[in-house]
């Protein structure tokens, strides 16, 4: 991330000029080429001798790294190699990503990022992004004001308070918005050189973490309160004096101020957070694909959420719209989503209004709904709400493995010809339920979306790729529209138009016997689609100002990066 990389949206076949020569172009990852420089670079340069003599091409360095890759024992083996190589030579390990994203997508994100941000003080070796720590209050303008962040467009930021399922990983989380950005230019295409990682390191609670003598961050208990808010406050201020168009992205903070956050900020400048709108998003679009196979309209959807937070009530709400756009009232829409939460259906007379955050009272239900239930608790359980409800949809976003359990799911298959089951909860460890299990319980009725990545099953005496309903099916569409067009804020609209693109890229449109969501190999033609549905509805709603659809794709075509080693020379 520095000044001397050239401006973005350069050709493919730009060349870079620098000043720096020898070790230093070695040592930047941006720059470094490795055994790609060319006789004249290495002339030109000061390379030779540094470099072994035979130039090889980019692919054949992607051979040699893939053959070294799949050599290893484990993911997490791989998930160090490849955080290694994205500090030496950023070209190249994006070449390998995007030429193999289906094969690496499981080790730079879930499940192997978990494991990551739980080990990450363990295997630090580079500085990437920044960490903010609390001591820095009142210096961080001075932080941002460095030249060499001249160029950045897009920002990922954490707290590192809940990361995954795996909770408060402190300054480890910075393996969210690292794996975060990985992905914006992998599936997206923003250029590397525009992308930048952060962690708010307010502290951690975590005891092992703060007793480890090799944890990196700031060892201190969590600030909370008033202090956390004017320390995030004073964060987004110099973001919005540094970057006044700069896309920010909130990633993996704890339920008390995710969705908080979002609505002190979102009409600021352009940010969402991808937990609570992404997540909803790739949930809705799957489940707008799955209506094509059930048959069942949306406005006669039943949706029980196991998992009340900012993640579960993001989804009711953008499924909610979507109902609402169908006919629906508002009212009606939002009784026909039943959220359960700890201690079970969030429900009139039972819950406790004062303990909820604001999003969480919109799906309680009237108490009216639950009269005449014959139920083992006073306040519904799980098993009591799938008997009496009869849902349709099975949506969990809890974190906690195995809570769709058989009686659950064999309760729900008896009422419904194609039960839809998300378990949804990352990394694959936590997991609701195992997607064979699902598929023995339901005898292969079930359409099934999942979270993290699952081997495949068997369907129909026939090998079935599992969907992995993730949201970088979602935000590197979102991103690319909202820097390539402009725009000016993220809104919940922006969403919905993003999840029914992914929709209409189903191939069950076609064949109800399909997947419902594009291979991962895919993943940049979805961004491409999504972006250009964000950008329609972006227009319609008037914030950019309305322009050719050859116009729109030509603008978002540009801003896609493709990882392509350009010439290097000196700067006179």
């Amino acid at each position: 991330m520095g000044s001397k990389f050239p401006p973005v949206d350069l050709p493919v076949d730009a060349q870079v000029k620098t000043r720096l020569t020898e070790q230093d172009i070695l040592a930047d990852p941006l720059l470094n080429k490795g055994t790609a420089f060319t006789e004249q670079e290495r002339d030109e340069l000061g390379l030779h001798g540094l470099l072994p003599p035979n130039v090889m091409t980019l692919e054949e360095q992607v051979a040699r790294r893939m053959e070294a890759l799949r050599a290893l024992p484990t993911d997490f083996d791989r998930y160090v190699m490849l955080r290694e190589l994205q500090d030496s030579n950023e070209t190249l390990y994006y070449a390998v990503i995007t030429q193999h994203i289906e094969e690496m997508l499981p080790v730079i994100y879930t499940p192997t990022v978990g494991a990551g941000c739980q080990r990450f003080s363990h295997i630090y070796r580079k500085p990437r992004g920044l960490f903010l720590s609390y001591p820095h209050k009142g210096l961080i303008r001075k932080i941002l004001a460095n030249s060499r962040f001249d160029n950045i467009e897009a920002i990922v930021v954490t707290d590192g308070e809940r990361i995954l399922g795996l909770g408060d990983q402190g300054a480890g989380g910075m393996g969210i918005p690292i794996g975060k950005m990985a992905l914006y230019t992998a599936c997206g295409g923003l250029h590397p050189a525009t992308t930048l990682p952060i962690t708010l390191d307010v502290g951690t609670d975590n005891q092992e973490l703060l007793a480890d003598p090799l944890y990196i961050g700031w060892r201190h208990a969590r600030v909370r309160g008033a202090e956390y808010d004017e320390f995030i406050d004073e964060f987004v201020e110099a973001v919005k004096e540094r970057w006044p168009h700069v896309l920010l992205q909130w990633e993996d903070f704890a339920k008390n101020n995710a969705s908080r956050l979002l609505e002190k900020y979102r009409d600021d400048l352009c940010t969402f957070n991808d937990d609570v709108q992404g997540t909803a998003a790739v949930a809705s679009g799957t489940l707008l694909a799955a209506i094509n196979v059930t048959g069942v309209p949306v406005t006669e959807q039943r949706v029980v959420i196991l998992g009340g937070g900012s993640a579960g009530c993001g989804i009711a709400s953008l499924i909610q719209n979507i109902m609402v756009e169908a006919g629906l009232s508002a009212e009606e829409a939002a009784s026909r989503f039943y959220v359960v939460g700890r201690a079970g259906l969030m429900v009139e007379g039972k819950t406790d209004l004062a303990k909820l955050e604001p999003f969480q009272r919109r799906y309680v239900q009237k108490a009216a709904a639950t009269e005449g239930w014959v139920k083992e608790n006073d306040q519904p359980s799980m098993m009591d709400v799938i008997k009496n409800v009869k849902p349709t949809v099975l949506i969990g976003v809890s974190g906690q493995a195995g809570s769709f359990t058989e009686a659950m799911v064999r309760e729900m298959a008896k009422h419904v010809t194609r039960p839809v089951i998300f378990p949804l909860s990352n990394p694959t460890a936590n997991s609701e339920a195992q997607p064979a299990d699902l598929m023995a319980w339901t005898e292969g009725r079930v359409i099934i979306g999942t979270g993290s990545p699952f081997p495949p099953i068997e369907r129909n005496g026939r090998q079935f790729k599992v969907d992995q309903t993730n949201n970088s099916y979602i935000f590197p569409g979102v991103g690319v529209a909202a820097l390539a067009l402009k725009i000016p804020r993220i809104t919940d609209r922006l969403f919905m138009a993003a999840a029914k693109s992914l929709a209409e890229l189903s191939p069950a449109r076609a064949d109800a016997e399909a997947n419902l969501l594009p291979p991962v190999c895919k993943l940049r033609d979805v961004a491409r689609a999504v972006a250009i549905g964000v950008g329609k509805q972006a227009i319609a709603d008037g914030q950019i100002a309305a322009i050719s659809d050859a116009e729109m794709a030509a603008k978002i075509d540009v801003k896609m990066w493709e990882p392509v080693y350009p010439h290097v020379f000196l700067a006179k």
